[in-house]
């Protein structure tokens, strides 16, 4: 029905407590003449079901009536109603395999899909996103979990008192844990032997931005990449070493006569090899923020870790925070995604294998795909402000209108992945992997 806009209950993980439509953005929707918000009751979401009531939404499992059902993570099969249109992220565009029979059974149904990865300006930016909040937790995590790794290694270190993301009540709470280490650092220096203890940041985009903000409650030198050889320990022992590393810093032109050109890279990454393993011998703290998808060349290989770690010095690197969680990706050693109830494991070069937890060979690997989900409350309310101008036209858009005819402002066009239960043009390529599957 026109005018009604859904809000479902995320069912995907125990861990999901957001919500995209808080009880305030509700309220605001409320207030605009001839719309209605109906949220489904949920005991898990971070905002109860009474602060919708007093927003003036109405609560109740029934979804059947709205026009467009709006949610987070994404919906299971066997839950989608017929000829529905939903807002999610989908995780559908790069053709991910486990998300496959989800895409089959929208096109069974004549479904609608908009996907909120899609949602661009003119310049190709998205509009509607997490990434800092992936990167503000996955920076508490990444700490968290390289403060247990020191102490397994017999180095008592202030990381040890930071906690996993998710054990704070809120996002200033952590900011004010962070703060209290940070004054330790400066008072009293890092233990002895771990300095120069340098942070590298692999991206510059919004996940990034999240870690570099978090890490701002530390003290910190920043320093390019070709300044990391002349680091002198005494030098930076009461301070972290930050490090972004961009595309140039990363790869270079396989072919010698050519030089490094952005838009020739992400044009042609074929032209380009990975040079990153070049840093791992300086870095403490890898934290990767980096959207990859298999046409680009990795950041780190397998191979390029076996002989980093069985080198002839010890191995300084102790924890990669993949904020990415692309498996088998861009850090090719993260093999599996992990949740906030069991975050980490200890990749084991040599033999290739994994353990649970801090202990062994090799790197901590940090590999959470739901990190925003976190620090629900913080992220759920930066979220619905940037989603907030855009739902009134999708609760009044004609969805049985062909797609040329949907009017739906610029930029959530872009983001219709399917349209009926068909692709739409953007996306047609996508029916090749439901064909394949």
């Amino acid at each position: 029905m026109r005018g009604v806009i859904g809000v479902r209950r995320e069912t995907k993980s125990p861990w999901e407590r957001r919500s995209a439509v808080t009880p305030d953005l509700a309220r605001t929707l409320t207030e605009v003449p001839g719309l209605k918000v109906v949220v489904q009751p949920s005991a898990r979401r971070v905002f109860h079901d009474k602060e919708y009531v007093r927003a003036g939404a109405v609560v109740s499992n029934d979804l059947s009536d709205a026009n467009v059902i709006v949610g987070v993570k994404e919906v299971l099969p066997e839950s989608l109603l017929p000829g529905a249109t939903y807002l999610f992220f989908a995780h559908v565009i790069k053709g991910q395999r486990n998300n496959l029979p989800m895409l089959a059974r929208f096109h069974e149904l004549g479904c609608t899909l908009i996907d909120y990865e899609m949602v661009r300006d003119d310049q190709g930016r998205r509009l509607v996103f997490f990434g800092r909040f992936a990167g503000l937790a996955g920076a508490i995590d990444t700490l968290w979990a390289l403060g247990q790794r020191l102490r397994w290694e017999g180095v008592h270190s202030p990381f040890e008192s930071i906690t996993p993301a998710h054990s704070y009540p809120s996002l200033d709470e952590a900011r004010q844990a962070l703060s209290a280490v940070g004054r330790s650092i400066q008072s009293n220096g890092l233990p002895a032997g771990i300095s120069p203890f340098v942070i590298g940041i692999a991206g510059y985009g919004h996940v990034a931005s999240g870690v570099r903000e978090l890490l701002n409650e530390l003290p910190i030198t920043e320093v390019e990449p070709d300044e990391l050889a002349s680091l002198r320990p005494h030098d930076v022992a009461h301070s972290l070493v930050q490090v972004t590393f961009k595309e140039q810093h990363i790869v270079e032109p396989v072919d010698p006569r050519h030089r490094f050109e952005l838009r020739d890279y992400y044009d042609h990454p074929e032209r380009y090899r990975s040079v990153f393993a070049r840093h791992l011998p300086r870095l403490t703290v890898l934290l990767n923020c980096n959207y990859w998808d298999q046409r680009y060349p990795r950041l780190i290989t397998r191979t390029e870790l076996r002989e980093h770690f069985c080198g002839d010095l010890p191995a300084r690197l102790k924890v990669i925070g993949d904020l990415a969680c692309d498996i088998d990706g861009s850090i090719e050693c993260t093999v599996k995604a992990t949740d906030p109830s069991d975050p980490v494991y200890t990749y084991d070069p040599v033999s290739g294998t994994i353990a649970g937890g801090v202990e062994g060979p090799g790197p901590v690997i940090l590999a959470v795909d739901i990190l925003p989900a976190e620090l629900p409350r913080d992220a759920s309310n930066a979220f619905s402000y940037t989603l907030a101008p855009f739902l009134k036209a999708l609760g009044e858009a004609d969805f049985d209108r062909p797609f040329e005819e949907l009017a739906l402002p610029a930029e959530m066009r872009r983001a219709v992945i399917m349209h009926r239960g068909r692709f739409t043009p953007e996306f047609a390529r996508l029916q090749a992997f439901l064909d394949g599957r």
